[in-house]
């Protein structure tokens, strides 16, 4: 499945739950983070690195030391092939702000259990943290 099929999956799944959503590490990426705007449901991207998109509101935030202002309020955290590494802190994130987490993973990688496992029929996405 290419790129963008999973990224456009993403999105509409992220598009047809949630009213508020960041992309974490969305590395220049917004065809996901596009279809949710499009939508009229508020995004913003995140990533360590700037990258120049006017499609979508972006910024510059590590996960591993959040400025929480830029996630409040979101009813979802989601990430597209985040590293491993960068699930704890997403999860410890979403519990903080009272948020859910979703996750697209790349191959097989999966972070302890891999959380609830939603099949869209096209891709797995993980939920890590579900609200209440």
């Amino acid at each position: 499945m290419s790129a963008y099929q999973i990224e456009k999956s993403v999105g509409t799944y992220i598009r047809d739950h949630y009213r508020s959503a960041v992309e974490i590490g969305f590395g220049g990426k917004t065809i996901a983070a596009e279809i949710i705007q499009e939508a009229g449901i508020p995004i913003l991207c995140t990533d360590v690195h700037s990258y120049q998109t006017t499609a979508v509101p972006a910024v510059v935030d590590d996960v591993f030391s959040p400025t929480l202002s830029y996630y409040q309020g979101a009813d979802v955290l989601y990430a597209i092939r985040p590293g491993c590494e960068m699930i704890p802190p997403m999860m410890e994130l979403a519990e903080r702000i009272g948020a859910e987490l979703i996750v697209y993973h790349l191959g097989f990688e999966l972070y302890e259990n891999g959380g609830e496992t939603m099949d869209l029929g096209d891709i797995l996405l993980h939920r890590y943290v579900k609200r209440l």
